[in-house]
């Protein structure tokens, strides 16, 4: 880097606020190698710190540039690290929660684009917007303004953003941690002045953790390690195989492919999908006490089961 970030961050403590000319200095000296390292990330994010103005330009900058050091600053890249999710949440983590909308913005986005992240990460994200449609405080609720118990539009975008990222235990799909989450928030909000797609989240959401297809589920982070590393392999045994593929003919290669491809058993989506669709034992028996926990069937149950019955 060309910038002093201590500097740049004192100078922030002063005014408070990040020109658009400063984030745009920041950009160009921050990407010279297209890499960000931990130190650059831990500046960054210092000076978010201390801004009380984020602008649209530095919200995009902090979450586009940490987030690439949380992304791809180690091997595999795409995958976040255990060592880094815990920096990234010891970073970011006051008294137990974050205070601005970048930095859930930086969350969301990481959870977003990684191909796998470790649970707590996401269980960290969704903690924050359960605390804010609870406590009526934190980067969802506008200063405050908000009264608690009840459930914004943006609190459901960022809600739906979340469950349904591609890191996590379900990747794209609801866990069942998840489903007992939204049962959390339907019953702490029942009869309060939620955004109308609250509703459509709460049923759409816990209807895909009973139904919910997940044979497409991505590798994981350590499997994804060890086939990079056998990618990445050099050595003469590897190096003769593709040597021997070398010397072989291209009709040789396309007949060998249709016959490894015939011989293929031919795997069944369709019945995959239609089989994790139906609800199970176990499946029914937690909904069931999750409905019968207050004696009665309130609108958005209903609505479930409906959608539940349908399908």
């Amino acid at each position: 880097m060309t910038i002093n970030f201590p500097e740049l961050a004192r100078q922030a403590a002063a005014d408070g606020v990040i020109t658009a000319d400063e984030v745009l200095a920041l950009r160009r000296s921050a990407w010279p190698d297209g890499r960000i390292d931990q130190t650059e990330a831990e500046a960054i994010l210092a000076i978010n710190d201390v801004v009380s103005a984020r602008s649209p330009e530095w919200i995009d900058f902090l979450v586009e540039a940490v987030g690439e050091y949380v992304l791809n600053g180690t091997e595999p890249k795409g995958y976040v690290a255990d060592s880094t999710a815990d920096w990234l949440i010891a970073r970011l983590d006051h008294d137990g929660r974050l205070d601005s909308a970048a930095e859930l913005e930086l969350l969301v986005r990481v959870l977003e684009k990684a191909l796998g992240t470790p649970d707590r990460l996401k269980d960290y994200a969704l903690a924050q917007i359960e605390r804010a449609v609870l406590t009526g405080e934190g980067p969802t609720r506008d200063g405050g303004a908000l009264d608690a118990g009840s459930i914004t539009a943006a609190e459901c975008k960022l809600l739906r953003r979340v469950i349904f990222a591609s890191g996590g235990d379900r990747p794209a799909a609801a866990s069942q941690r998840e489903a007992e989450m939204l049962f959390r928030l339907k019953d702490a909000t029942l009869g309060a002045a939620n955004a109308p797609e609250w509703q459509r989240l709460f049923v759409q959401g816990v209807g895909n953790f009973l139904q919910g297809w997940t044979g497409g589920r991505a590798i994981s982070r350590d499997r994804a390690a060890e086939l990079e590393s056998f990618m990445s392999d050099r050595s003469s045994s590897f190096g003769s195989f593709f040597g021997r593929m070398s010397r072989v003919g291209a009709r040789d290669l396309r007949s060998a492919a249709q016959d490894l491809l015939a011989s293929a058993p031919t795997r069944d989506f369709a019945g995959e999908a239609g089989a994790e669709a139906a609800i199970t034992a176990p499946e029914r028996s937690w909904l069931d006490g999750k409905i019968a926990a207050d004696g009665r069937t309130d609108p958005l149950e209903e609505a479930l089961l409906a959608f539940l019955a349908e399908g």
